[in-house]
């Protein structure tokens, strides 16, 4: 079992005060929310560590208690399991102590029902703060037995374009049970990947005498494209340009998911299959909004299916050109 600094969790000093640590606890838990951050495991780790961090220094006897702990923990860890008496040891140590204050964390109920079930909380939190989470429970008057167990979860697919996973898109899902059919509209975020899953709390199906209903889970599938290419948050698109562009050099008219075009400058005796970076033209991300992957435009080369007598001629004259050329090097 590891020590927790709590502090480093939340992002501040030990002096911090009673509003600092919920000013902080609350830009973190939006920001790693698992609404937010759908199928990211690292975030919903992350959530976890915050809201154990809160529940200790939000509330300020299990913060008196936490800082009197310092580098001692093991020694009281040991007092602990031999049933000494004193800090944290034996009967004067309670895992309900104190009222919660500063910003609410969520309870070992709400964690659970949020994680499917797992324990939300790390061995040295449930050590010295809640003994174990059931255990918590049980001193608590059997809760635990008494709530009602939630709906089942529902599982469902959507299929989404390219430009509905970068502009966002709000979809309307039919859902039946027991023959009963009902609707709810779902926001898919910005940026959602292949496989990503869009959690929709309490529209699974309904709890049994009244309990809670579970949640809807969707799957997201994405549409090829018959333009754009996507590789994790950067986007590939070919452009066709005529044969006299890469030579010369030129500009060219790029397309992007956004609906809007960027024109592209290629400076001449550009390669064909030559990739250009287009920074942030790229899909957005789903937890920061205001970054975005790259666009590349890859250079193709366009022949000409049908000539005018005039453009013959400097096609012919182009070939003399190269055929000297050729015979130069060949005698040298």
């Amino acid at each position: 079992m590891e020590f927790k600094d709590y502090y480093a969790t939340l992002e501040i000093a030990k002096s911090a005060s009673d509003k600092e640590i919920k000013q902080a606890f609350r830009k973190l838990a939006r920001r790693f929310h698992p609404d937010v951050n759908p199928g990211d495991k690292t975030s919903e780790s992350r959530f976890k560590e915050i809201n154990e961090a809160n529940e200790v220094l939000g509330d300020p006897v299990k913060r008196r208690k936490y800082d009197e702990l310092g580098s001692n923990w093991r020694m009281y860890e040991e007092r602990r399991k031999s049933g000494a008496r004193g800090p944290f040891g034996g009967a004067e140590w309670s895992p309900n102590m104190g009222g919660q204050g500063g910003a609410r964390s969520m309870t070992p109920e709400e964690m659970e029902a949020l994680f499917g079930g797992e324990s939300p909380f790390s061995d040295f939190f449930t050590t010295f703060f809640g003994g174990s989470v059931p255990d918590a429970r049980a001193s608590a008057g059997g809760r635990a037995r008494r709530r009602k167990r939630p709906g089942r979860d529902v599982q469902a697919e959507i299929d989404l374009t390219l430009e509905d996973a970068y502009n966002g898109v709000t979809r309307s899902v039919a859902l039946t049970h027991h023959r009963h059919v009902r609707t709810i509209d779902v926001k898919i975020p910005r940026g959602v990947n292949d496989g990503s899953r869009v959690r929709v709390a309490g529209e699974g199906e309904p709890g049994p005498g009244g309990a809670d209903a579970g949640d809807l889970y969707l799957g997201v599938r994405l549409l090829p494209h018959p333009v754009f290419e996507r590789r994790g948050r950067d986007i590939y698109v070919t452009v066709s340009v005529p044969a006299s562009l890469p030579v010369c050099g030129g500009e060219a008219e790029v397309a992007t998911l956004a609906g809007t075009s960027v024109r592209l400058r290629i400076p001449p005796l550009t390669a064909t299959g030559q990739l250009f970076r287009l920074k942030g033209y790229g899909m957005p991300a789903v937890t920061r909004s205001t970054e975005a992957g790259d666009a590349y435009a890859r250079i193709a080369v366009r022949l000409p299916t049908e000539l005018t007598p005039e453009e013959r001629s400097h096609w012919e004259a182009l070939a003399l050109l190269n055929q000297a050329e050729a015979k130069a090097h060949s005698a040298a």
